[in-house]
């Protein structure tokens, strides 16, 4: 254990407040707070926890998730981190065969035991997710939930998750490029459709085959692998499906299809052969060896606890400055209070907070104000999320704007506005019904995809979220169902996948997270494929640029008039 100091207050009037550091997943540290406690007899026990902490300790339901609070946009980001910490803790608890937080459960047991007060003075656990989110930047927060993804997902799942979300994105810019940077043409466009379809057809094959000799997992890996080998060398090298790919399909629909095609099968082959090599190379087993490698006895030692302090506040200043030092202020306010009052206190807090607390104890007119402390923190860094969504609504309207004080009929610009409305519409519809969302919520998300798409500060996933909690609770409990899903280390992945869409809180995660997929990729859809489309009717992009040169022209001189 940590060593343990009393401090007392200048006034003799004061009380005195000793701070015991203890690891949140030690057995040592359970009998070393039970025995504090009874050894010091004091008037109060301060412990590390918040009111919905302490009253999901007690056995009692956590909150749920307002509705309205989702359509903030963080919320569900903040799950996610709150997510990440609860299951490094959870998985050192494992290892360590302890309840992660059995500590203050045995302080406030014993206090209970003793007939003495429990005070929680640490800050509520959502404020201060709020503020860690808020603080980190964005790759630190990228760098976070992709150390989530690999502590908690198998990493050839991770590979091709990855792989299909790149590929989405490259699909429209190979429609859009393709042919005049790269000379992907309609020949090309069309063998690419034709291995999507045997492609299909055989990664259903083997993959039905594979299941007689090999687990789900592995089955499904070698469908999808032997399915793109048979797309490619069948439909793409030899041209088996294009009689039947040039009789179905139409010119445009191949130019789609066959470049959406190229853009996902070099994604999910690139992501599939990464997440393969991390592990069959054990690269994402490190975390696992690491947990191994602690002493228990140890993560209370103070020259530890500071070493890995110093690392996490290398890693994100930002979210060090949330998660340990506005806490440590936090709990070193309640407990000067509590010493005003003359009251002996006991205090059990992490062993990476006890240092910071002590300091402020010994030096109180240091502590920062306590309004400082609590409320909604602003993200840190330049906007640049906001600046590129402004610039995107402004040259959203400025296009329609333009080509209508140029002359432009109105029947032509309905038309597009129509398009737009049903293609962000479309994706964001059945992106949301395919990861799991009610009909009402999927049609509201589809409703607003376009306005969303407009501004990109809003998302549709928000509104589907919205709709979907009016009708299926979500609360913090539903983290410790995921932990524990995860940890069975036996169960296969496609179950393990299946069980946890049965958990609400990992499936509002999927829906908010595919509905607003679906709209950016819609987004990217209408750029590269129905946009060209209709510029041809005005004489393509050269007759488009020289519209909306002329409509400027036509409102600089319609305000300069009105000045004038």
């Amino acid at each position: 254990m940590s060593e343990q100091v009393a401090t007392a207050g200048d006034d003799p009037g004061e009380g005195s407040v000793r701070v015991v550091g203890t690891a949140h997943v030690s057995a040592d540290s359970v009998e070393e707070v039970e025995r504090v406690i009874d050894e010091e007899r004091p008037d109060v026990v301060a412990v590390e926890l918040d009111e919905g902490r302490y009253r999901q300790m007690q056995g009692e339901t956590p909150d749920d998730i307002e509705p309205g609070d989702l359509l903030r946009g963080n919320t569900v980001f903040q799950f996610i981190a709150y997510w990440m910490l609860s299951y490094v803790q959870t998985q050192m608890g494992e290892k360590f065969d302890i309840q992660p937080g059995a500590d203050m459960l045995a302080a406030c047991e014993t206090a209970e035991e003793f007939g003495i007060d429990v005070a929680l003075v640490d800050r509520d656990i959502q404020n201060t997710i709020q503020r860690f989110w808020a603080r980190m930047s964005l790759r630190e927060k990228l760098h976070m939930v992709g150390g989530l993804a690999f502590g908690v997902t198998d990493s050839r799942v991770v590979g091709l998750t990855a792989g299909l979300i790149v590929g989405l994105i490259a699909g429209p810019i190979i429609g859009l490029l393709g042919e005049s940077v790269f000379g992907i043409g309609l020949p090309i466009m069309t063998r690419l459709t034709g291995g999507l379809l045997l492609a299909v057809v055989g990664s259903y094959v083997l993959d039905a085959v594979a299941q007689q000799f090999v687990d789900a997992d592995r089955s499904l890996l070698y469908g999808i692998g032997g399915g793109l080998a048979v797309g490619i060398v069948g439909g793409v090298g030899l041209g088996l499906a294009d009689p039947l790919v040039s009789a179905v399909l139409g010119d445009f629909a191949v130019r789609i299809v066959g470049s959406m095609t190229l853009g996902v099968s070099l994604g999910v082959l690139v992501g599939a052969v990464a997440g393969i090599a991390i592990d069959v190379l054990g690269l994402d087993a490190g975390a696992e060896e690491e947990y191994e490698e602690f002493d228990m006895a140890e993560l209370t030692d103070t020259d530890v606890v500071s070493m890995m302090m110093e690392e996490f506040r290398q890693f994100s200043p930002g979210g060090a400055e949330a998660l340990i030092d506005e806490r440590d202020a936090y709990i070193a306010h309640n407990l000067v209070d509590l010493r005003a009052q003359g009251k002996h206190v006991v205090a059990i807090v992490g062993a990476g907070h006890r240092e910071g607390i002590e300091r402020y104890l010994a030096e109180p007119e240091t502590l920062p104000p306590m309004e400082s402390l609590t409320g909604t923190a602003e993200s840190t860094g330049f906007p640049w999320g906001k600046l590129l969504a402004g610039a995107i609504s402004v040259g959203f309207v400025a296009f329609f704007v333009l080509l209508a004080m140029a002359g432009v009929r109105n029947d032509f610009l309905l038309r597009l506005f129509a398009a737009w409305f049903v293609v962000n519409g479309v994706f964001a519809f059945g992106l949301a019904k395919l990861a799991g969302a009610r009909w009402s919520s999927s049609l509201v998300g589809g409703l607003v995809a376009w306005m969303t798409s407009v501004n990109p500060l809003l998302a549709p996933g928000w509104f589907t979220g919205y709709v979907e909690l009016r009708h299926t609770p979500v609360n913090v409990s539903d983290i410790s169902t995921l932990n524990r899903l995860l940890s069975d280390e036996e169960k296969p992945l496609t179950d393990l996948v299946g069980e946890m869409f049965d958990v609400p809180l990992f499936r509002l995660i999927m829906i908010v997270a595919a509905t607003n997929i679906g709209s950016i990729v819609a987004s990217l859809l209408f750029v590269t494929y129905v946009l060209p489309l209709f510029g041809q009717e005005l004489g393509g992009l050269d007759g488009v640029s020289r519209l909306m040169i002329d409509g400027a022209r036509n409102s600089a001189d319609l305000i300069w008039g009105a000045l004038t």
